[in-house]
């Protein structure tokens, strides 16, 4: 069953840092270093399993979903981007299955696929929302559905038309709402002041990034960081093997945290 405070941990102005850990290991550090709660991310995932993003079955996800959600004891939301399904009645599904690993959330994306026509229908995205909740609140009330309108990574879409969706989404239910690609904080305030739900924004994407005081002037009420942790981790696991191929050296390993300061995390954040 989903964390009965989760939902409480979403107020606009005093946003909720929620990270988001790759695997069991990683959610376990998170957990040790005092966070409130947990993100997956499904980039991070897919590189886990050796995979480029967006080609992870469902059953997959909802597998790697339960050892993140059993991992802690921090109320985790999932990243199940478009919920493997274009209809409701699949999205709703998706989303009684994810119930069902231990999840205290998830998020569900309007994003079609095609980078040429990114979204569904308005009424098809709402209705996915809505079955999405319909769901999820059916077998756990608790639970914390995130709808996600993907559109401005994409395409140039006027604010408007993005709040408008957002506002929809929200009003089907929808707890937390979110618009990646918002790259000012006077569309994000926007966003936060034109949506009746609490807004959450993605950090440490390319492009600008802003201080949590920053965000929490401007109304969000949540903070995620996406797959930055694992590019961070996947990008010293290069480095350091650069270096010792082509220089034949091993100077890196001064870097590494000790095995009893990971021992410790890993015991203290299960």
């Amino acid at each position: 069953m989903a964390h009965k405070g989760f939902r409480a941990l979403h107020v606009p102005g005093d946003p909720l840092l929620i990270p988001n850990p790759w695997d069991v290991g990683s959610a376990r550090i998170l957990a040790a270093m005092g966070f409130k709660a947990l993100a997956t991310t499904s980039a991070g995932m897919a590189y886990a399993m050796g995979k480029p993003e967006g080609e992870i079955e469902r059953e997959e996800t909802l597998e790697h979903c339960r050892d993140l959600s059993t991992a802690t004891s921090l109320p985790v939301s999932a990243d199940l981007e478009s919920a493997f399904s274009i209809e409701p009645d699949g999205v709703a599904e998706t989303f009684r299955m994810a119930v069902a690993t231990g999840l205290s959330g998830a998020s569900v994306e309007d994003f079609t696929g095609d980078k040429d026509d990114p979204a569904f229908d308005f009424d098809l995205s709402v209705a996915r929302v809505k079955a999405a909740v319909e769901a999820s609140r059916a077998a756990d009330p608790d639970f914390v559905v995130t709808a996600r309108c993907e559109v401005l990574q994409y395409q140039d879409w006027p604010l408007a038309d993005v709040i408008a969706r957002l506002k929809a989404y929200a009003a089907v239910g929808a707890d937390v709402v979110y618009a990646p690609g918002l790259y000012d904080l006077e569309r994000i305030g926007e966003v936060c002041r034109g949506v009746d739900a609490p807004v959450n924004v993605v950090m440490g994407m390319p492009g600008p990034t802003f201080t949590m005081a920053d965000l929490a002037n401007a109304g969000v009420a949540r903070i995620s960081v996406g797959s930055v942790l694992a590019r961070l981790a996947y990008s010293a696991l290069i480095r350091a093997s650069e270096e010792m191929r082509e220089s034949g050296s091993f100077t890196y390993a001064d870097k590494a945290l000790g095995f009893e300061a990971l021992d410790e995390m890993m015991r203290s954040g299960s």
